[in-house]
Parts: structure tokens; sequence; C-alpha cells
């Protein structure tokens, strides 16, 4: 115990503290060139984000043989409603030679295509990527869009097709890493003014969280020479959540220090024994998450697999910094800090406020503890209803975006006088002694379009084919035909074919995350189940907040799927989106179980479980309240970017956080404590420790324990 209180002792000693600043001072000359960095490391190809041994992940790799650099088609769509004018046709044909001239387009423009109407037109222009060069895509894109703009009028273009929606997501995505930092900094900000009423605290969470995201964009960087995989979307849930978990240890550790503050006169004993008090809380709830993250380390999708490391470093290196960095500065500044609300040094006061709000909310729920956490959960219960229309089957392009850019325009338009899949075509890759059976059996299968079948290359052996659908890529046919395509072309003799396409990918991507989400899952509740019985060493009590967590996740989700069918209309989620929702919700939220049941524990040691609810209650109500505040706000802060599978992810993981904070944590595991009682603690010796009958008296919040300081 004496080396655990020596160990709390140190970031806040007397000398230490000084030791402790130069260090971060150093560590962080050196690694805000490195964070720097981060952004140029990210891989955000396209066989990155998917799962590695799918079929059509294979087939991405095998078109490096024909085209070692990857080819994106765009599609150029031109509409004259009233038919096209013989000017219209030669500035078509004008514009085919214009875009061999863009950049990135190396191969033959295509002859562009009319309708038998002649109402429309559409040419087909490859555009090479090299590897690592995606952020090229769109200046080729924009070069296609300038060379329309001299047509004549009331010719309608538009640049879409694979090409063009890439180049639309790639602009949504634009400067997101400044777009989040300066508003999730700025929701933090507002929110610590609120909470602390201080000009000058909130600034110390705030400068400790930016030097722990400038820290753990370095060491994320220096894994990546490792072989970790970034990409823009790992990249932008760091930043949120090390604002977001960050912040909220940060609220622990000030609430407990300024508890402490009252009961030692000297500041360095008291951030000491906040730091032991508190620390094991903050450890816990760290290691839930970093933990639960690694857990997606067992997704197929490898972009949920990335993720899962990258997050875990984050919320490591941000309890590190919330545990030295800011101690240090807390403690070198002193009490004025707390200005105009100054904790006086009063050893005999009582530092939880028996008449604050949650003090109040804790005597009313003791008036029938069972009846609350019973109607509590029916109500949360009818929330989950929602999950009967959640759509997971993925969203389609035209509605992936909150707003409607060029290329969902285009695809409309294309859609209205061409096959729907001809910017999108299947692709097969077989031996080229079958090339020729392939070629037949494909065209062949219902679903392929007319005259819709040709061979795109062949090299080592093999033949790389290609063959237009007659529905769109993104639609329930479309998948209908890669299934026929997938056993037609299996079933050709010696022809070892596979098929892949924009279509076949999203097919994969479906599979592998419901995959994920049976293992994941359960796999992460296995972990919070076992840290909670760690740190609360118990049974019972570890298996309510579990089933706590889990009926709060389910109710968000309902809530949000019928807020997205019939306020924002959205049209489904992405297939990622429960799993997503689940590890944020559950990994996170579960900080807040941690805070106020770790408080609950230390107090039932002193009061008996009833009267330690609702200490507890009271003592952590507050700072629970301002973290859930908190980290709602940096998740919403992703429902500003206009697509749709982030704005849903956003708004989801906002309002189970909200709802996990005023409703789950503080009335319905209140309840369940105060009901349960003692019982809770089995089979800890603590479920033999009867309750007081009395109020506790003042001062009843623990004897002062001495702390080592250097």
């Amino acid at each position: 115990m004496n080396r655990i209180k020596a160990l709390a002792a140190l970031p806040c000693g007397r000398r230490s503290k000084w030791v402790v600043l130069a260090l971060w001072v150093v560590l962080l000359v050196v690694a805000m060139p490195l964070s720097s960095k981060l952004t140029d490391a990210q891989n955000n190809e396209v066989s990155s984000w998917l799962p590695a041994e799918a079929e059509s992940t294979k087939v991405i790799h095998e078109q490096k043989d024909f085209r070692p650099d990857t080819t994106v088609p765009a599609v150029v769509v031109y509409e004259r409603e009233s038919g096209l004018t013989p000017d219209d046709t030669k500035a078509i044909a004008e514009d085919r030679a214009k875009f061999g001239t863009a950049k990135g387009v190396t191969n033959q423009v295509e002859q562009p295509t009319f309708d038998p109407l002649n109402k429309a037109a559409q040419t087909l222009v490859p555009i090479t990527v090299k590897d690592g060069g995606w952020n090229d895509l769109g200046d080729a894109v924009d070069q296609l869009k300038e060379a329309l703009k001299d047509n004549p009028a009331g010719l309608k273009s538009y640049v879409t097709g694979p090409a063009g929606l890439g180049s639309d997501q790639a602009s949504a995505f634009e400067g997101i890493d400044g777009t989040l930092l300066y508003a999730t900094l700025g929701v933090v900000v507002l929110i610590l003014l609120f909470t602390y009423r201080s000009p000058v605290l909130w600034l110390l969470p705030v400068i400790s969280a930016v030097a722990a995201l400038f820290m753990a964009q370095a060491v994320v960087y220096l894994f990546t020479k490792a072989g970790l995989v970034v990409n823009g979307q790992s990249a932008a849930i760091l930043t949120v959540l090390i604002f977001g978990a960050g912040t909220d240890y940060a609220l622990l550790l000030i609430a407990r220090y300024r508890e402490e503050l009252h009961r030692y006169e000297d500041r360095h004993e008291a951030m000491a024994a906040a730091l032991f008090r508190a620390g094991p809380a903050i450890v816990a709830s760290a290691a839930t998450v970093g933990v639960g993250m690694l857990c997606l380390m067992a997704a197929e999708m490898q972009s949920t697999k990335g993720l899962g490391p990258v997050c875990a470093l984050g919320v490591l290196v941000g309890l590190v910094a919330m545990t030295t960095l800011l101690p240090a500065l807390l403690v070198i500044v002193g009490r004025w800090v707390f200005w105009p609300i100054r904790p006086a040094y009063e050893p005999d006061a009582v530092t939880h406020d028996e008449n604050g709000l949650w003090a109040k909310v804790g005597r009313q729920i003791a008036r029938g503890p069972r009846l609350v956490w019973i109607v509590t959960a029916v109500i949360l219960g009818v929330m989950t209803i929602g999950l009967t229309n959640l759509n997971g089957d993925g969203i389609a392009n035209k509605d992936s975006f909150t707003n409607k850019p060029q290329s969902i325009s285009g695809q409309e338009v294309s859609e209205r006088y061409f096959p729907a899949g001809s910017g999108d075509p299947i692709v097969v890759i077989g031996r080229e002694s079958a090339g020729a059976t392939l070629m037949q059996t494909l065209q062949a299968t219902p679903g392929i379009a007319p005259n819709g079948v040709r061979q795109t290359g062949a090299a080592n052996g093999r033949v790389q084919i290609e063959g237009v659908m007659s529905d769109s890529p993104d639609s329930a046919a479309a998948k209908a035909t890669v299934d026929r395509v997938r056993a037609a072309m299996h079933a050709v003799p010696d022809g070892a074919a596979k098929v892949g396409g924009g279509t076949a990918t999203q097919m994969d991507i479906a599979k592998a995350s419901e995959h994920d989400d049976k293992v994941i899952i359960p796999l992460i509740l296995l972990v919070v189940l076992i840290v909670l019985g760690l740190l609360l060493r118990a049974v019972i009590a570890p298996l309510v907040l579990i089933a706590t967590v889990v009926l709060s996740f389910a109710a968000a989700l309902g809530i949000s799927v019928f807020i997205f069918e019939h306020l924002f209309g959205f049209k489904g989620t992405d297939v990622s989106f429960p799993l997503f929702v689940f590890v944020f919700l559950v990994a996170l939220g579960i900080d807040y179980n941690v805070f106020l049941m770790s408080r609950v524990h230390e107090e039932s040691k002193r009061h008996g479980t009833r009267r330690g609810v609702l200490i507890g209650l009271s003592a952590t109500g507050g700072v629970i309240t301002s973290a859930g505040l908190v980290l709602a706000a940096t998740f919403a802060v992703l429902g500003t970017l206009p697509i749709v599978s982030f704005a849903e992810m956003g708004f989801t993981v906002a309002l189970g956080v909200l709802l996990d904070t005023f409703i789950v944590r503080s009335v319905l595991v209140t309840a369940l404590g105060l009901d349960i009682g003692r019982k809770i603690w089995w089979p800890s010796k603590l479920a033999q420790r009867p309750d007081e009958e009395d109020e506790p008296k003042a001062g009843g919040d623990g004897d002062r324990e001495g702390v080592l300081v250097s």
C-alpha cells in the first residue's frame, strides 16, 4: 500500500512536479514534428479497408498484375432533355480530347455512347491513381469538371462513377483533422467553463488534452513504421477519443482533488491523496477502453482491425497525460486556479454535497428503489422497439451524403438513359486458357447487360474480364447478379476465377461486418466483465452493470433508428454502424460505471452499501454529468460531416452517452444498488458488511490517511 501511495505522490511532489513538467516539454518538442507526419502516413487504399481474405480484395491485388497502378473510372454524363443538338455532339467529342490531357488519365478515353433517344451521352474516363496518391483523384476530377465549363448553354454535364463519388467523399473529409480538432476543442472549453465556473481552471485539462493528442499522434506515427495501418477514419476518431476520454479522466481527478483540498492543507498531499483514491478508477476505466479497443483486432475488416490499436494507444497516452502532466500543472499553479470558488482547508467538513441535486435525486430514489428501476428499465425497453426497423445492409451511394453532390446527381441521370452498372462493372479474373469460356458464361448470366462483356487485360497466364450490370451497382438486384456470376464463374472447369468489383466488394464488407458483430461484441462484454470484476472484487455487481450497459446500448440504437427514419430521412445505416456504436458506447460508457461504482465500493466499506450508494451518487453525480456532456459533445462533432455514416455514428454515440449519464448510471444503477443492497458485492467480504441505518455524520466521508510526498 505504501508503494502505491508513493507512486501516486510522484507526479505531484514538491520537486518531482518540475521534473514531470520538464519531461513533458522535452517529449512534446520531439513529438510535434512526428505528429504532423501522421496524415501523410495514412493508408487510404481501398484494399486496406477491406476484409483481407475476401474474394473481392484478392481481385484488387491481382489487378496490379495487369496495371501497376489502380485505375478508377470516371463517368462523364451529358443530358439535354429536349434532345442533343449538333453543337452538343461536337462539344462532347472535343471534351473527350480534353479529358486525355487531364492529370492521371494515362489510358485511352473511351468513345462516348449515346442513348437511343439521343437525349444523353456518357464517356468513361480511366484515372490512374498511384499507391498512396488518392488525394490526386480529386485534382483529376476537378480538371474534368473544368473542361466541361465551355459546353453549349443548356447542356447539363456531370462527373460521376467511382472517381466522381470518391472525389466528393474526399471533399467531405477535406480538412477533417483541423475541423474536428477545433470543433472538439471549442465544445470542451465551453463545457469546462460551465462546469468549473472558473476563467482559468479549464485551461489545464485542455492543455493536457492537446499535449496528449500530439503525443498520441506521434506514437501512432512511429507504430506505422512497424506496420500499423492508419486511415482517415481512425485518425479522425483518435482526435475525438483523446479529448472525450482524456477530459473525462481530468474531470474525475480534479473533482477528487477539490475534495482533498478541504482535507489537506498542503496541496501536494491533497493531489497525492486524489491520485491514490481516484487513480484506480481512472486506470480501470482506461484499461477497459484500451483492452476493449484491442478486441477490434479480431475483426475481419482491416479498417476495423486497424482502428483498435490506434484507439488503444490514444487512450494509453491520454491516461499517462492526465495522471502525470495534469497533476503536476495543478499543484504548480496552486489553489488559486479554482477562483472564484477556491476550496478552503476544512478538515471536518463533509466534502460531498448532501444538499446538492444528486443527493436529492438519491434520496428520492431511496424511497422506492425497486419501483424506480423497474419503471426505468421498462422505459428503456420501449426505446429498443426501434431496432425492429434497423436496416444494417449498408447505405446506397445516392443516400450516403447528407447533401446531394454532383456525383449523385450524375448517377441518377446516367441510370435514366444507360445500363445502371456501366460505371462500376463486375470484374472477373481467371486463367487465360479458359478466357473464352469465362466471357461466354459471364455474358449468359442473367443481370449482365447485352454486349456488356469485354476483356480488359491479360498477364502472367491470367485474364481480366469486365461485365456491365443492368441494375444499379448498389441495388439488391445487382448483388443477386454478383451471386449468380460467382456461382457461374466458380463452376467453369480450370477457370480458377475470382469475382470482384464495387458491388462484390460491398457484399464482402457486409459479410465480414456480420462476422465481426458476432465475434467482437461478446468479446468486449467479456473483457468489460473481467475488468469490473477485478476492480470491484465481486461477481453480482459486474453482471448487473453489464446488463445495464447492454440495455442502454439497445435503447440508444432503437431511438436513433426511429429518428433517422422519421426525422432525418436517412435510408438505412452503414454495415459497421452497430459494431462501432457498441464499441464506443460500451467501452467509453463503462467509464461512468467505473467512476460511480468505485466510489460506491469505497464508501460502502465505511457506511454500508445503501449509504455508500447515496454518497457515491452525490459525490460523483456532478462529475459524471460533466464528463458525459463532454464525451457526447465531442462525438456530436462527427455529425457535422456531410457523410451519413459519420452523422449517424456521431448522433447515436452522443445520444447514448447522454442516456447513459442521466438515466442509466444516475437512476437505474443507483436504484439497483439500493434495492440489491450488500448482496451486490457477493462473494467478497463486503457482502457481509451491515448497512448503517442513520444518515452519515459530518466528516463521515473517511478519515485522513497520510500520503508520501516527494
